[in-house]
């Protein structure tokens, strides 16, 4: 199971804004697909978590966007878990060109782990921690 999870993406003509680049929503969607897609392969797809009646929730997002990106160029979403706290827990991403090996942006989301009946935030179950490895710092 992946520490690291390298989510692979082809820019897509939609996803290009009036500037000609990609729109600053499409990392948002990027991001979260990634971060899903790590999910399912650590053993949490969205059917385990539906059956626990708990998901999460995003708290925060911060993006820092560093060089465009364009239509049908291919990059990599690589996320990975920082920490776990009682009821949260903070996902770090960079979002890279491999053509170039340029970063095109870092971000982090503080997500935030809830059940869904009330939408209250509830203790993340160890089962769940645990299906992941806490990676600091890629530095």
């Amino acid at each position: 199971m992946p520490a690291v999870y390298l989510h692979e993406h082809t820019v897509l003509d939609e996803e290009i804004d009036e500037q000609g680049h990609v729109n600053n929503l499409a990392y948002l969607s990027w991001m979260q697909d990634a971060a899903v897609a790590h999910s399912t392969v650590q053993g949490w797809p969205p059917e385990r978590y539906q059956a626990a009646e708990a998901g999460w929730v995003v708290r925060t997002h911060q993006i820092e966007y560093l060089v465009p990106a364009f239509a049908n160029e291919q990059v990599v979403v690589r996320t990975w878990v920082a920490d776990f706290k009682k009821l949260t827990s903070l996902r770090k991403y960079r979002i890279e060109r491999p053509s170039d090996n340029a970063t095109l942006a870092i971000a982090e989301t503080n997500w935030v782990y809830i059940g869904y009946e009330r939408r209250l935030p509830r203790r993340i179950p160890v089962e769940l921690s645990e299906a992941f490895e806490v990676v600091v710092d890629l530095e």
